[in-house]
């Protein structure tokens, strides 16, 4: 006759409980904020674990828990190491790719993704664009969504548009330093060189290893963000 010890369950659950809410303060709000595959994973298998631990009797509660806990860890330290170090973060998380650039769909790197256009219509009517003429860009994201830039002549009017003259931007917005790191593939993208950036940097009075992260405006401008700014949390 099958035996059901409910007062283990009991006890099994709610030290998993408590384990699992502890582990996920501990890994911070990434997890679910940008859930990229590696995230996504990385949370069902640590959940597959805590529930293991629970419901199954058989499984050893101390070894289940030393599983729990270390893949949770193996999480954090992982994310701890993309945070630190960009080429990591790159491998681990991926990185965003242009799949309509200048109103031009961009079979290939569609194709390198394995997405179809009806995976593209479906991810642009999600921003509510209904045709691919509106789009001047469109980026996948590492969490897999898509980032629109529409047209000019499809963008919402604002208060700003009064004062001035609707036209096509210049260029891309484009992150150029990240953590005091250059990124060379974006200055080549953006069409601008390592000495360009490095004059307009001089112009105020910015070095590179100072700034936290510089991206290329539409205008051509740059927006500045240096690491002791004086702004805390």
């Amino acid at each position: 006759m099958f035996h059901v010890d409910y007062l283990e369950m009991i006890i099994r659950s709610t030290a998993s409980f408590l384990v699992l809410l502890l582990l996920a303060r501990l890994l911070g709000r990434i997890q679910l904020s940008q859930l990229t595959f590696f995230h996504y994973i990385t949370g069902i298998t640590i959940g597959s674990i805590a529930a293991d631990i629970a419901g199954e009797s058989k499984t050893p509660f101390f070894e289940g828990l030393t599983s729990l806990v270390w893949w949770s860890f193996l999480t954090f330290l992982l994310g701890y190491i993309g945070l630190k170090s960009s080429k990591a973060r790159v491998v681990i998380d991926g990185q965003p790719v242009i799949v309509i650039k200048e109103g031009k769909i961009l079979e290939d790197t569609l194709g390198k993704h394995h997405l179809n256009m009806d995976d593209l219509s479906m991810l642009l009517r999600e921003k509510n664009v209904f045709s691919v003429n509106e789009v001047d860009t469109a980026i996948l994201e590492p969490d897999g969504k898509l980032t629109v830039s529409l047209k000019s002549a499809y963008r919402p009017f604002t208060k700003r548009d009064q004062n001035i003259i609707t036209g096509q931007p210049k260029y891309i917005p484009t992150e150029l330093i990240v953590d005091g790191n250059i990124l060379y593939q974006n200055l080549k993208e953006a069409g601008i060189s390592e000495e360009w950036l490095q004059f307009q940097l001089n112009h105020f009075q910015v070095k590179v290893q100072d700034s936290f992260y510089v991206e290329l405006q539409e205008d051509g401008t740059l927006y500045i963000d240096q690491r002791n700014d004086g702004l805390k949390e």
